[in-house]
């Protein structure tokens, strides 16, 4: 079964701009932050991710494979959503140091706002899952 979201034509910019005003402000340093770390350009990703880079994976549980972003976010209902493909087993520490977040047990880093978040350390671990990602997968 192949993931339905995809990358479309759309621009990061062009979805950013329809978000309310705090939520605007929040995804454009997002998008800046994205684009320093990882160095590549932002793509949108169904109706509403902005990914950076891409890798290719067949799930080993499931029959489901496809195409999905090396690291991205996505602004949601109660804030933000960044995915860190690699999970968290190794950026406990920088967890640490970030600020106010949850995550999933997954790939899934909710923050609510960037106020009282850590930028250098955010920076930081975006780095160092897309670097873990093209080590695993490839250059993307």
């Amino acid at each position: 079964m192949a993931l339905k979201t995809l990358p479309t034509k759309t621009s990061a910019r062009t979805l950013i701009t329809a978000l309310p005003d705090q939520k605007r402000a929040d995804a454009l340093l997002l998008l800046k932050i994205f684009t320093d770390a990882t160095g590549m350009k932002p793509v949108v990703w169904g109706t509403s991710i902005i990914g950076f880079g891409k890798y290719h994976y067949e799930s080993q549980r499931s029959a489901q494979k496809g195409d999905w972003p090396l690291v991205a976010f996505a602004s949601r209902a109660t804030g933000f959503t960044i995915y860190i493909m690699p999970g968290f087993g190794e950026y406990k520490a920088l967890l640490a140091k970030l600020g106010p977040h949850k995550i999933s047990g997954g790939s899934c880093l909710y923050i609510k706002r960037l106020a009282g978040v850590h930028v250098p350390t955010l920076t930081t671990l975006i780095k160092r899952s897309t670097k873990e990602m093209q080590k695993k997968y490839g250059a993307a």
